[in-house]
């Protein structure tokens, strides 16, 4: 049987893009998953995560892994909610993969709805389950977490580079990528282009120094 596991990074941040991976394998390498020591990528570090993001290439049958931009989610907020962007991007990650079972990371609180919603979104006739914690659960789920993660990284890094200074993790609650919001802002009148305009902190941000 072959399987596919699909999980996002960066869903939440402020800043930069999401990320949404599928990793397809065949059931029986599910063991060499295990013996590589793949689980969810939030518990590895950023070191293990690059490791681990080469030998799973190397065992997935095929992967394909969709960068949502943050203008891209900035323009979809105006017409639906988060949880259809989410649908709409694991939705698109089924479309670009076959197998015969997936196994979704739920980004819904209802994982049974989630479910629902990304085989009819996709098309897919696949059979999909969607679970809380896939990603510890299920170790091709934690395969695509890795293959998130990884990108996510790789994109923070670009994106440091990019602007000349460090922005954190870009998740709101990081007390450096407020700052760095906060200097931007106070700098050159406007949130940088790599912001979540519609996000509630870069409002408040734009609020306090515009």
């Amino acid at each position: 049987m072959r399987l596919l596991g699909a999980d996002e990074a960066g869903k939440g941040p402020v800043i930069g893009s999401m990320f949404v991976a599928g990793v397809v394998i065949d059931e029986d390498r599910l063991f060499d998953l295990a013996a590589l020591g793949v689980k969810d990528s939030k518990l590895l570090s950023p070191a293990r995560r690059e490791v681990l993001a080469g030998r799973i290439e190397k065992i997935a049958l095929d992967k394909y892994v969709l960068e949502v931009r943050p203008e891209v989610i900035d323009e979809l907020r105006k017409i639906m909610t988060m949880n259809d962007v989410m649908v709409r991007s694991f939705s698109k990650v089924l479309e670009n993969l076959s197998a015969d079972r997936a196994i979704l990371d739920a980004a819904d609180v209802n994982a049974e709805r989630f479910a629902r919603r990304v085989k009819e979104v996709s098309g897919t006739e696949m059979e999909v389950v969607a679970e809380h914690r896939a990603d510890r659960n299920h170790p091709v789920v934690a395969a695509a977490s890795i293959l998130a993660k990884v990108k996510r990284d790789r994109s923070v890094r670009e994106i440091e580079v990019a602007v000349g200074r460090e922005i954190g993790s870009g998740y709101p609650s990081d007390p450096a990528t407020v700052r760095f919001l906060e200097s931007w802002v106070t700098e050159h009148g406007d949130l940088p282009p790599v912001a979540r305009q519609s996000w509630k902190t870069a409002e408040r941000i734009k609020a306090r120094f515009i």
